[in-house]
């Protein structure tokens, strides 16, 4: 089986298998405690800290360990409800993963503005820039790389529109980070990030807040995390995601990511080719180079995942948070798809560890599913 739903999760890399397992025999102890466990445990905690400030750019004491990015997202949205005046609104684009928008509607209801995005998948600056002349929302929300299409969003751009404005800036960087470098993240007022998507464990990511900032704990009952997040944390899976993020850095130091959008590029070329009436999903922008969001003919989604997963490729209809409802993408609603054509969308996204073979071979067994489906159809009508 060939995969291709990294953007789901992806496989724990070897690094972080070794991380874990040295952590989980060396690290026993609780990192609260005052015996020499304890600090020892401590201490691994601290270094991984330091190690994820220097990558994101920021201070080790602006990041809070969660145990992903849900849990992240809903505890920055929950701090803005309970810190921003009762009347104030947030501004949030309508592409974000379904944490961030039904935190939002949870806990702000009708003062959720929504950010205009174009049909390529890019959130209207201008917009932004005009609206913020009139008017001071409590926080605005734009997510670095969406996870459905893998179109990457001006976030920089927003960050600076939103600092000259004095408005907090919230960024959802989870498919950004380990296919991106993540330099400059740290910059954001608010950032969340998780491990599983770029090789690390399930179970951890963190929250970077401000400095001079302390978040209303969402999850009580501990003093853990400066008294911002009760729970006693995993060590082992912290030094695991660390290791795991220090080894994609690597890699993108060395631009290992520029080849592989070249692949994807090719990948492309031949899905337009093979498959007539196919459409690139935010074709024109900027894109992480693992991510294909297309729009297949012949049948629906459901059935061409089953009949790839029978051929030995594992694809996926867009977020896996999602997965199962009948209603369109809310992602290709705000591109302005029709509901019909949302419903023909596949995802193909890759990892580190994904050969180009792979992708030929995926480009091959799309054009055989719709030759036969195709035969199919014509041998029927005669």
């Amino acid at each position: 089986m060939i995969y291709f739903d990294h953007n789901a999760t992806a496989p724990v890399m070897r690094e972080a298998r070794e991380a874990w397992l040295n952590a989980t025999e060396h690290v026993a102890g609780n990192p609260s405690s005052p015996h020499q466990y304890g600090a020892a445990a401590s201490k691994a905690m601290i270094e991984a800290r330091e190690k994820l400030a220097a990558f994101l750019g920021c201070l080790p004491n602006e990041i809070i360990w969660t145990s992903g990015a849900t849990e992240a997202n809903n505890m920055a949205i929950h701090h803005f409800a309970q810190v921003l005046d009762p009347k104030a609104e947030v501004w949030v684009s309508p592409i974000e993963h379904p944490c961030v928008m039904e935190s939002s509607k949870h806990y702000f209801g009708k003062r959720v503005k929504f950010i205009p995005v174009t049909h390529a998948g890019v959130i209207d600056l201008d917009w932004l820039t005009v609206e913020l002349g009139d008017v001071r929302p409590g926080a605005v929300a734009v997510m670095a790389a969406n996870n459905e299409t893998g179109v990457i969003q001006p976030w920089r751009e927003a960050l600076a529109i939103c600092r000259q404005y004095q408005v907090p800036f919230f960024c959802d960087s989870v498919q950004w980070l380990g296919k991106m470098p993540a330099k400059g993240l740290g910059e954001c007022d608010f950032l969340s990030g998780a491990a599983h998507k770029f090789g690390g464990p399930r179970g951890i990511g963190f929250l970077k807040v401000p400095a001079k900032s302390h978040v209303t704990p969402l999850i009580v009952g501990g003093k853990q995390e400066r008294g911002q997040r009760a729970g006693t944390e995993n060590v082992p899976i912290i030094v695991s995601m660390l290791a795991a993020l220090e080894a994609r850095e690597k890699q993108l130091a060395r631009s290992e990511h520029i080849l592989r959008g070249v692949w994807h590029e090719n990948f492309e070329r031949q899905l337009l080719h093979k498959l007539p009436g196919a459409v690139i999903v935010g074709a024109g922008s900027p894109r992480l180079w693992n991510t294909v969001s297309a729009l297949v003919p012949e049948g629906s989604q459901l059935r061409w995942v089953s009949k790839l997963d029978k051929a030995g490729f594992a694809v996926s209809t867009g977020s896996a948070c999602t997965t199962g409802k009948e209603e369109p993408s809310h992602v290709l609603a705000a591109m302005h798809f029709k509901a019909a054509d949302a419903h023909r969308v596949l995802r193909f996204s890759s990892g580190w560890e994904t050969t180009e073979a792979d992708w030929d071979a995926l480009a091959r067994a799309l054009a055989k599913i719709h030759e036969e489906t195709h035969h199919g159809k014509a041998h029927a009508e005669a």
